[in-house]
């Protein structure tokens, strides 16, 4: 898709280096989770560190269209009074939720629990994202789905009243996925199970265990690991602190990494195990990130990251790393364009239904700058240029936050000068973004 006409295209410059200290955004799926589970509640939920981007400012408007109390009473503080588990109301309008494709995913969970009708949409980017993969397991607990050709939103979501508890078996490794079962299993009898071949994300477990919620977890030796929820649930309001999101870290760390000279420190960032496969890859290709200051907040392992730059090497990523990093490999392809020898991705075909298809606008738009790569239907290879790449080209970003940010910072370690169509939709996960990168020594700026 190509830029709309109110698009703000901006060119980064190269750089010698970037140094000093700076803190990510909230993590997104926390905040996304923090609102839900605060509406699903029963009293006042304090959220503190919220992501105050597009995505989850959708989705707080979507709680409040639902019957929850939603405020805002400061920087990234949020006050949300809940309606309980099964509480919430039919909606007076459509709600829209914008790029979010995990808000749309995880509200259709929960409104897959109520019995009465929803309509759904979002922008031209989320529009074009099926949604079969929780319509598919929502529909066997009771839910019924309209919806545009290829199960497309807009869609309109007839909650049961009184959702089924399943056994459901992910066809594959989705959080997103998993967790819109989980949220509907919280309003059916019994105990829902969610099975995922590979282990996912597990911010929702974590915080429905914070919210009173009875959640096990087992690791079937043959099956997967196997989650479930006891339903009839009832959550208690709860004080949430939100980290700094590892996702959106990702590209000030890359942009360190793959610069000698380089030296930032990253504060407050979540260093959850099923987040952090950037950043094992990043330290097999050669990367030094230190964690320092190691703590817990919110039940979430928390750390400040110290990155210096040097020399990378071209790694193989393991198939089975790609649920711990699905939103990285676009940065890890910049990190990957300065190292010496290939670099290959394998396992990553869910990077072609995210915002856009990911594989192809990453291939896409190294090739415009000079890089070599090679790609198939699940794996991408890149072919390092030992140093800066040579750069100098637009890039197209397909309204997609990741491919914006990346070949930003892809500029600034290029010979050349890389320019992209537009950066209006990085504010959906990093507000601010453009700001921040030129405090630390970046250079980029609006072009015509």
């Amino acid at each position: 898709m190509s830029a709309s006409a109110t698009a703000r295209p901006h060119l980064s410059a190269p750089i010698d280096a970037i140094q000093g200290t700076a803190r990510a955004p909230g993590d997104k799926s926390m905040s996304h989770r923090a609102l839900i589970l605060g509406a699903l509640a029963i009293g006042e939920t304090n959220v503190s560190g919220l992501l105050e981007g597009d995505d989850v400012l959708r989705t707080a408007a979507a709680m409040r269209a639902l019957g929850a109390e939603v405020e805002r009473t400061g920087e990234g503080r949020w006050k949300v009074l809940g309606r309980g588990v099964g509480g919430l109301s039919e909606p007076s309008d459509v709600i829209d939720l914008g790029n979010s494709g995990t808000g749309a995913r995880l509200i259709a969970g929960v409104l897959a629990g109520h019995p009465f009708t929803t309509f759904i949409t979002g922008d031209a980017s989320l529009r074009r994202r099926p949604m079969a993969r929780v319509r598919v397991p929502l529909e066997r607990m009771g839910a019924k789905f309209l919806s545009r050709a290829g199960d497309r939103l807009p869609m309109a979501i007839t909650g049961a009243a009184r959702p089924l508890p399943i056994e459901y078996t992910l066809p594959v490794a989705s959080a997103q996925v998993k967790s819109a079962v989980l949220l509907c299993g919280l309003m059916a009898p019994g105990e829902t199970t969610a099975i995922e071949p590979e282990p996912t994300r597990d911010h929702t477990e974590n915080m429905l265990r914070h919210f009173g919620g009875v959640v096990t977890v087992k690791d079937g030796r043959t099956s997967g690991r196997i989650v479930t929820v006891k339903g009839d649930a009832e959550l208690i309001g709860r004080d949430v602190a939100v980290p700094g999101d590892p996702s959106s870290a990702a590209f000030l760390v890359v942009a360190a990494a793959a610069r000698p000279g380089s030296d930032i420190r990253v504060e407050g960032v979540g260093i959850n195990p099923l987040r952090t496969g950037l950043y094992t890859t990043l330290r097999e290709m050669g990367a030094e990130i230190v964690y320092q200051n190691e703590r817990l907040e919110g039940g979430e392992p928390v750390a400040d990251l110290r990155v210096r730059g040097g020399r990378l090497r071209g790694v193989a990523v393991p198939p089975e790393r790609a649920p711990s990093m699905i939103d990285e490999y676009p940065i890890l392809a910049i990190a990957a364009a300065c190292a010496s020898g290939e670099t290959v991705m394998q396992g990553v075909h869910e990077l072609r239904v995210k915002e856009s298809d990911r594989l192809a606008a990453v291939a896409a738009g190294l090739a415009l700058n000079g890089i070599g790569c090679r790609e198939t239907p699940d794996s991408l290879t890149v072919i390092g240029c030992n140093g800066r790449p040579p750069g100098g080209g637009r890039v197209a970003t397909h309204l997609d936050h990741r491919i914006a940010m990346s070949f930003l910072v892809l500029g600034a370690l290029a010979e050349k000068g890389v320019a992209i169509d537009d950066v209006g939709m990085i504010d959906t996960s990093f507000p601010g973004f453009v700001e921040l990168m030129n405090g630390l020594g970046a250079k980029i700026g609006a072009v015509a």
